[in-house]
């Protein structure tokens, strides 16, 4: 998040909120200056392009090969120990997990004007971060939307049958919204960026990402092609968004051979000595 100009007038808290909301979206959509953001985006787009070749490859295979037999293997649907999975697979729900980063965001901006001089700053570089966050999972999360509609695939078992060939192009149905998985989208997109800002936590956001994945295939809630797809739109996307933080200096920086990798942020000593201040009387 953006820190707001001062006026000699010491502006109301409303007037603070405000001013801070609209210098944190100006950030966002200010000039690239990063000298090195050429590098950043020609190695991103052949990241993106051998990964999309990989995967499309793999996309394929899974549905002549694997997609209808899958099913075949998984129990059946409303059976009784199944509960802990839907209670998993909520976890990868976009609108759930959106919602909670908006939240995130509201609190920051409610909270930060309250503060000043270390522990403000301290709140508005958490707060890009979280920007990044809402943002890497919420673009391919529409792309992801917009892609189901168009394609149309149907859902196993759509029809009537185990049928991974069941298109309704451009039908925008929940019964035709099979690909790509918008839980697989959603959770590798969570995990790409929670990584890129936190590589500790790396390990922890693969095992999520997979989890979600997997839950999507037990339930009978898409082929495996599907949430394959989910994968690559969810990565792709957060790499993207990625990229427009890295080119204009937004908790990422851009190395010589274009690598981008996240600037040093606050710590969890920080946001104690954070909180502390903020519910001191």
């Amino acid at each position: 998040m953006a820190d707001p100009n001062g006026a000699d007038t010491p502006p109301t808290y409303v007037v603070r909120v405000l001013k801070l909301l609209g210098a944190s979206l100006a950030q966002l959509v200010r000039k690239p200056s990063h000298s090195r953001r050429a590098e950043a985006a020609r190695r991103g787009a052949r990241r993106a392009l051998i990964l999309t070749a990989l995967l499309a490859v793999a996309i394929a295979v899974l549905m002549v090969l694997l997609d209808s037999r899958e099913i075949g293997w998984m129990p059946a649907r409303g059976t009784a120990w199944l509960w802990p999975v839907k209670i998993v697979t909520d976890f990868g729900k976009a609108s759930y997990v959106l919602w909670a980063l908006a939240a995130l965001l509201l609190a920051l901006l409610l909270i930060t004007p309250r503060l000043a001089g270390w522990s403000r700053a301290v709140l508005l570089a958490f707060g890009t971060r979280a920007q990044f966050v809402f943002f890497a999972v919420l673009v391919p999360v529409l792309a992801g939307e917009l892609l189901k509609g168009a394609i149309g695939r149907g859902r196993p078992f759509v029809g009537g049958a185990a049928n991974a060939f069941n298109f309704s192009y451009w039908s925008w149905s929940e019964a035709y919204s099979s690909l790509p998985s918008g839980h697989a989208t959603t959770s590798f997109a969570l995990a790409f960026a929670v990584a890129a800002l936190w590589p500790r936590a790396r390990g922890i956001m693969i095992g999520y990402a997979f989890a979600i994945a997997a839950s999507r295939l037990v339930l009978l809630a898409h082929h495996p092609s599907d949430v394959v797809a989910g994968a690559l739109t969810g990565v792709i996307g957060a790499m993207a968004v990625r990229y427009w933080f890295a080119a204009r200096h937004l908790a990422f920086t851009i190395a010589r051979d274009g690598s981008v990798a996240a600037l040093p942020g606050p710590s969890w000593p920080h946001f104690k000595r954070v909180a502390r201040e903020a519910l001191a009387p």
